[in-house]
């Protein structure tokens, strides 16, 4: 039997377990495209490259597998790069499948052409050209393997519009299979050792290779243990946030008592996260490159251990793997009374005080609880983001799709693909005024193919984060920030979906619970007071201080 390349492409992304796929289409991969036609894989045409990429990531984030993403050469491509390096950043299997010139027409810089081994050499776990239609097989069934194995992360292929086109009858490949290490005996015996001997041990739990199965485990070992726990800069879900042990999240914002207690650990086990910026709180947390923790680092990429950090205790481990490993372990805890301390300062940082305005954001995500308590939460990038991170509480994994890349737009395509990936589940977005605005148009992708999101706009007229930046050290010296919105309510009712607009707490309930039933895409306009600009302060107070 002979295939077109195209066709070929498209039965090893079956055979590789793909049943959805995200894209904008283009004429540089029409073979790819028609090779779909008679294909079981769902298809999602969104209306921007990076919306198609963060979808991508979203869905390996949910689902564990490579998201597959389509896009032309050229501007497709360097759109849709925010989506690669945030499942780099993230750890997130991806596959971006870009077409090319066709290859008789290299380094001519033809229409649209980039040389994709260069551009995404940095973002990217593995980047190639397939050159050969013969080859598409071998490389295809490489892609899903380097993409899952170890820390997973983004490939990129680029495919020449002509090699789609030309016949082949080689074979499909087998279907691929996750590669990742187990923890040796000797180190999980030395971490019992350690463990055993510790008076303020801490974990941090979160990042590369996270499961269901992974937060199971690993709860049932620190709650025997006694042991508490947080989690990494936007991996909430690593554990059940009603879990005894659990002391709250260690990113932006973070509370001050549990930004202590991390410091003040002797023995620190970090299981999966990278230990970055974000979660380190600029590298102050843990002092680099010898931590004054007894530090555990278990992480299933070789290249990420003493890459910042040297670990005493270093184990290269996939999660699964690691969690299985100590999910029997047992030590005489000594450390209740540091687990109930640290649980009642969580407690106690999550609750609301008043906000500036007539719309109170922390009541409003108690209202939100209340509802909806097991929702999927997306989100982007900004101001908005704290009060959601700290007053929202999530059980399960996997629940919370954020960027820890920082990239403004995702929430939105996130929130598509959570539906698509979950039709069954509540997917909530919550998304700032120019977060939204950088991907909104994706409320058509939600209308065309009938998934009901519930898109939450917090709208303070301003990009938050940097304002208060700008407060903070010119202040008063506004350049660059101030932004003027639409009726965000209006625009959602333009593309066919649900809008509100809520300019007082007590109306956001009943908005809430109009949205959920409207039965397809809504968007809830939040109108807050601009003074509101973090859960702990105002413009003015900054600005005061400054």
């Amino acid at each position: 039997m002979t295939r077109r390349g195209g066709k070929l492409l498209a039965d090893q992304l079956a055979v590789h377990g793909t049943e959805l796929a995200f894209c904008v289409p283009g004429e540089s991969y029409l073979e790819l495209l028609d090779g779909l036609y008679e294909s079981s894989i769902r298809l999602i045409t969104c209306r921007h490259e990076a919306s198609a990429a963060n979808m991508a990531e979203a869905y390996g984030k949910l689902t564990g597998r490579p998201g597959i993403c389509m896009v032309t050469r050229g501007p497709g491509a360097t759109q849709a790069s925010v989506g690669v390096h945030t499942a780099f950043q993230d750890s997130t299997p991806l596959i971006l499948l870009v077409g090319q010139v066709a290859s008789s027409q290299e380094e001519r810089e033809a229409f649209q052409e980039v040389d994709y081994r260069r551009m995404f050499g940095p973002l990217a776990k593995w980047v190639a050209q397939i050159d050969s239609v013969d080859r598409l097989p071998e490389l295809l069934a490489r892609a899903y393997t380097v993409a899952c194995a170890g820390r997973p992360g983004p490939v990129v292929l680029a495919l020449p519009e002509d090699m789609l086109a030309q016949e082949t009858d080689a074979a499909d490949a087998p279907r691929f299979r996750v590669l990742q290490p187990s923890p040796a005996a000797a180190d999980v015996e030395a971490f019992r050792t350690l463990l055993a001997g510790a008076e303020r041990p801490f974990a941090i739990l979160g990042g590369a290779g996270w499961t269901p199965q992974v937060s199971a485990d690993m709860r049932i070992f620190l709650e025997a243990n006694d042991l508490p726990a947080g989690a990494a800069f936007r991996r909430q879900d690593a554990l059940d946030n009603d879990s005894p042990v659990y002391a709250g999240d260690v990113g932006i914002g973070i509370n001050p008592a549990l930004a202590e207690r991390v410091r003040d650990a002797d023995v620190l086990l970090v299981a999966g996260p990278r230990l970055g910026e974000m979660t380190t709180s600029g590298y102050t947390l843990v002092d680099v490159p010898v931590p004054r923790q007894t530090l555990v680092h278990v992480h299933p990429g070789a290249e990420e251990l003493g890459r910042v950090y040297q670990a005493q205790l270093p184990i290269l481990s996939g999660m699964e793997q690691f969690a299985a490993a100590v999910r029997d372990l047992r030590v005489e805890p000594r450390w209740s009374q540091e687990r109930s301390q640290a649980r009642a300062a969580y407690e106690a940082w999550r609750e609301h005080g008043p906000m500036p305005g007539e719309v109170d954001l922390g009541a409003c995500i108690a209202a939100l609880r209340e509802q909806v308590p097991d929702a999927i939460v997306t989100n982007g990038a900004g101001n908005h983001t704290v009060w959601i991170h700290r007053f929202w509480r999530f059980h399960r994994f996997p629940s919370q799709l954020a960027p820890t890349s920082g990239a403004m737009g995702y929430g939105v395509p996130a929130a598509v693909a959570a539906k698509a990936v979950r039709p069954e589940a509540t997917v909530i977005c919550w998304s700032g005024d120019g977060d939204f605005l950088m991907s909104g148009q994706e409320l058509a992708t939600a209308v065309q193919h009938d998934l009901p999101i519930v898109v939450i706009v917090v709208d303070n007229a301003m990009y938050g984060t940097i304002r208060m930046h700008q407060e903070r050290h010119f202040p008063g010296r506004v350049v660059g920030t101030d932004l003027r919105n639409p009726d965000f309510a209006a625009y959602a009712r333009a593309f066919g979906a649900h809008g509100e607009t809520v300019e007082r707490t007590a109306d956001f309930a009943p908005a809430l619970e109009r949205s959920l039933a409207a039965g397809r895409p809504a968007v809830l306009h939040l109108r807050i007071d601009p003074e509101a600009i973090n859960p702990r302060t105002t413009l003015s107070a900054i600005r005061a201080g400054a």
